[in-house]
């Protein structure tokens, strides 16, 4: 059964109080679980935050909740593999100047992170959203992402549920280093809330009119994985291989073979990933081959409201709906909007 979203509220407003309460009470103990602990982090002339994210998503739902209080600096460029990015040299000078990294973790962005771990300076801290979002026994591994390899999957912003996590995670943090501000934090979280519940409504009532059994995915990569388990999809395959390079004859005939036993109407490429073994396998499977998803990519450009986590959502979830024959009209007609303006620098 598909998980809906408000199933883990207790769980996550009891962690966030706890969070809350802490940082309070004690300015900021440390963790193990993928952060140290936040205390007042502002300068004592009133500063505003310095913060780092990395892929853009993040770096998005980081500007929803921070707003006007923070500087917000993205660090992985839209459309690269954040599996493989190598920062350049320069990022290590933007690190050592933030109070706080904000990253998804659980392998995502490893040179990212060892270049954070050289160069943070004391006192600042990573925060890894994924590794604190989810408990192992939720983690999920596939066909990109093999449980011998022991990295999850970590693509957990594809799943509304769990962005909004991220957002609560973000709230609780930005409130301990920045307790002067901690209402306003608070109030976008619940307005970020508000936007998410928009858009977990509009998914399920287009969702609801995709033909029965054809809730089917075969992607470019292994991104949905968490969307796929809390809104009843199944994913039947990734041609991603878990070392990125192309998959096998052996393998691409496999596919073949399983989206026509499948009976699926479209498979789905990426808009940034061209992918000639896709193309071949919608062609010789006779089905169509749809070649826009964005997994961290956002639409549009910095300053568009498009240009957002719910901008990136809503296109790919009208993109899956309309392909496998449902209406998306819920979807299309979901105001696109941010909590705050957003004023984060994504690179180029």
């Amino acid at each position: 059964m598909a998980r809906a979203l408000g199933s883990a509220g207790p769980r996550v407003l009891l962690a966030l109080l706890v969070t809350w309460l802490l940082a309070g009470a004690c300015g900021g103990a440390g963790d193990e679980q993928g952060r140290g602990g936040a205390g007042d982090t502002r300068g004592t002339d009133g500063d505003r935050l310095a913060i780092a994210t990395t892929v853009a998503p993040i770096t998005s739902i980081v500007a929803n909740i921070a707003g006007d209080r923070a500087d917000i600096t993205g660090i992985v460029p839209e459309g690269t593999n954040s599996h493989t990015f190598e920062p350049r040299p320069s990022v290590a000078e933007l690190l050592s100047s933030v109070d706080v990294v904000y990253l998804n973790g659980l392998g995502l962005e490893e040179p990212t992170r060892e270049l954070a771990e050289a160069n943070l300076a004391d006192g600042a801290e990573m925060v890894e959203l994924g590794t604190l979002a989810l408990p192992e026994e939720e983690h999920i591994y596939d066909f990109s992402f093999p449980r011998e390899e022991g990295r999850p999957n970590p693509h957990l912003w594809t799943d509304p549920p769990l962005a909004l996590r991220y957002a609560e995670i973000v709230a609780g943090d930005l409130a301990a280093r920045d307790p002067d501000d901690a209402e306003y934090y608070r109030g976008n979280l619940e307005a970020f809330e508000g936007i998410v519940g928009g858009l977990d409504a509009a998914m399920r009532q287009s969702f609801a009119t995709i033909p029965d059994g054809q809730r089917k995915l075969l992607t470019y990569h292994d991104a949905y994985a968490y969307f796929a388990r809390d809104y009843g999809w199944e994913v039947i395959g990734a041609i991603q291989v878990s070392d990125f390079e192309d998959p096998t004859p052996k393998d691409v005939a496999a596919l073949i073979g399983q989206v026509e036993a499948e009976g699926v109407p479209a498979i789905f490429g990426s808009e940034v990933f061209p992918s000639p073994v896709l193309e071949q396998i919608g062609r010789e499977a006779e089905v169509a081959y749809v070649d826009v998803l964005r997994d961290d990519d956002l639409p549009a450009g910095p300053g568009d409201a498009e240009h957002s986590w719910l901008g990136l959502m809503r296109f790919d979830y009208v993109t899956m709906t309309e392909a496998l024959g449902g209406d998306a009209t819920a979807l299309r007609e979901l105001r696109v909007a941010n909590v705050a303006p957003d004023e984060a620098e994504y690179p180029q």
